[in-house]
C-alpha cells in the first residue's frame, strides 16, 4: 500500500477525483488543488555516560513495544531539531541535555495506525547533566545504559534506529 492510497478526497474542495499524480502527491483533477508528502522529521539521541555505555529506553507503545529505542520522537511544528531532540530526552529520560552534535540522518517508514509516515530521522550526540538518573516517562517503559561493545542492533526494533545504532557502534572508538 502506497502512504498515499488513504486519501481520496481533495481537502481543499471535497471532490473524488483525487489522483496520484507523483509517487509524493495527490492532485485534484477539479480544483487543481496539490498534496505533497514529504517525509516528516524525527530526531535520536546518541547518550554516552563516563563508562562508555549508550543510553537506550524500551519502547512503551506501538510500533515496536517492548524493543529498544534511542530516546527520541517526531519534531513539533515551529521545532527545530535540536530543539526537538532536547525535548524529547527530557520527556523520555529526566535528562536535560547541555549540548547536541549532528551526526547523521536516514530515511524511514514509521508505520502509526495502519498508516505508513514517511519519515526523515535525525540522530544526535547529546551531553546531558545527571548521567546516572534516567527515569522512563512518555513513551519509554524503561530506561538502561549499555555498554557500546553489548549492543545488539537486531533488539532495537524500528529500521532507522537499528541500521543507527549498527553505524554508531561499528564507529565507535572509545
Amino acid at each position: 500500500m502506497h502512504c498515499l492510497d488513504k486519501f481520496k478526497y481533495c481537502p481543499a474542495c471535497g471532490s473524488q477525483k483525487f489522483a496520484i499524480s507523483s509517487e509524493k502527491s495527490r492532485r485534484c483533477e477539479d480544483c487543481g488543488f496539490e498534496f505533497f508528502l514529504n517525509p516528516s522529521a524525527a530526531v535520536a539521541a546518541f547518550i554516552l555516560n563516563e563508562q562508555q555505555e549508550l543510553l537506550v529506553v524500551r519502547r512503551a507503545k506501538e510500533p515496536g513495544k517492548g524493543t529498544l529505542d534511542l530516546p527520541g520522537g517526531f519534531t513539533d511544528i515551529g521545532e527545530s531539531a535540536e530543539e526537538a531532540v532536547i525535548r524529547e530526552v527530557m520527556e523520555e529520560t529526566g535528562l536535560p541535555v547541555e549540548r547536541t552534535v549532528f551526526l547523521f540522518s536516514l530515511p524511514n517508514t514509521y508505520v502509526y495506525s495502519q498508516f505508513p509516515i514517511p519519515t526523515m530521522d535525525l540522530f544526535f550526540k547529546c551531553t546531558v547533566n545527571g548521567y546516572t538518573k534516567a527515569v522512563p516517562a512518555d513513551d519509554a517503559a524503561e530506561a538502561m545504559w549499555i555498554p557500546v561493545s553489548d549492543l545488539n542492533p537486531a533488539l532495537f526494533g524500528l529500521k532507522s534506529i537499528s541500521q543507527a545504532v549498527g553505524s554508531f557502534k561499528a564507529s565507535f572508538k572509545p
